[in-house]
């Protein structure tokens, strides 16, 4: 399958964000595919990614994370595959042994989540403004398992699903971008009793920005771009600041392998409200800025990803550790 780009350059597409750019070089020859995950979400993901609220306690944005799942997306970030369906699963591994609140460790702390997220992608012919039309879907299995002094519990099942019924992608010779809406759906068990939860019982309404830069020589600077708007929790009266995150990776291609180093930052830009009252001392605003190594293979019509995560400068969120598998498949 072959996309022309506006400048007339070609694309072989193999998978969901598998996508292989003809070099110069190559014309004569079409074989390249240069598999990239097309970013859009997810990612966004196991939507509960921190969750863990304790009855009356709050961190930062409610439960001490955001409905994204930071570090969700990495290689070819900002390309989108042609028109067609595609596969797209997430597995990934967190775990965090201390809470930070403010810059400080609060007490003793231990959050584990293992998700399996689905991910069903469709690009139509269809274009607006010059981009391919395309809408997707997210479905995250998740496993909670929250530790606090005194008490602990453990949950699993489906989180909070996510659609984005608008994405548009545009392609040139070296340059590709995407925008969206992600849109999470408040479908996971949530009980403001409960220390685990598996969704977060509110809306969040997430315009997506996505970039690809891609050299001759296979270097590649990526990032998607999302602001978050949330609203109000109804059973605990609490609401959740706006949030901006990015995803970012620098790699270099070889051949079929791409290896580079990627991560995410975290920025909640307002405060958290309870009962529409600033939460004291500063809104309870959360950051973190995460980096590790990230390795991706291309065969045939897959994609494979394995990355590590680390998290630092971290405030009013867990800190801890991620481990991700990614894979992707064109029908």
């Amino acid at each position: 399958m072959e996309l022309q780009a506006q400048e007339g350059h070609t694309f072989i597409y193999l998978g969901e964000g598998i996508m292989k750019q003809v070099l110069p070089a190559a014309k004569t020859k079409r074989y390249g595919r240069l598999k990239k995950y097309f970013q859009m979400f997810f990612l966004p993901l196991f939507v509960s990614l921190f969750v863990a609220t304790t009855g009356g306690n709050v961190f930062a944005t409610e439960g001490g994370g955001g409905a994204y799942p930071n570090g969700a997306e990495d290689f070819m970030a900002g390309a989108v595959p042609p028109p067609g369906t595609y596969f797209l699963d997430y597995l990934t591994y967190y775990k965090a042994d201390k809470f930070k609140v403010g810059s400080s460790i609060s007490s003793p702390f231990d959050l584990k989540v293992t998700a399996n997220v689905f991910r069903f992608l469709h690009v139509t012919k269809h274009q607006i403004l010059g981009g391919f039309w395309g809408v997707q879907v997210f479905v995250p299995i998740l496993n909670v398992d929250v530790t606090v002094p005194g008490r602990s519990q453990s949950k699993t099942g489906v989180g909070d699903i996510i659609v984005d019924p608008f994405i548009l992608s545009w392609h040139w010779k070296n340059f590709h971008l995407v925008t969206g809406l992600d849109i999470y759906i408040p479908t996971g068990s949530f009980d403001k009793n409960d220390l685990a939860n598996l969704g977060r019982n509110y809306w969040t309404f997430e315009p997506v920005i996505g970039a690809t830069f891609i050299s001759d020589g296979g270097f590649e600077v990526s990032g998607k771009f999302m602001y978050d708007f949330n609203t109000k929790n109804d059973d605990t009266e609490y609401k959740s600041g706006q949030e901006f995150h990015f995803d970012y990776t620098i790699a270099q291609k070889f051949g079929d392998w791409s290896v580079g180093l990627g991560g995410y930052y975290y920025k909640q830009t307002t405060a958290d409200k309870l009962n529409d009252i600033k939460v004291a001392p500063d809104g309870f605003k959360g950051q973190v800025f995460a980096f590790g190594p990230q390795v991706k293979y291309n065969y045939k019509n897959m994609s494979f990803i394995l990355k590590y995560q680390t998290e630092t400068s971290v405030e009013n969120r867990p800190e801890g550790d991620k481990f991700w598998f990614k894979f992707v498949y064109a029908f």
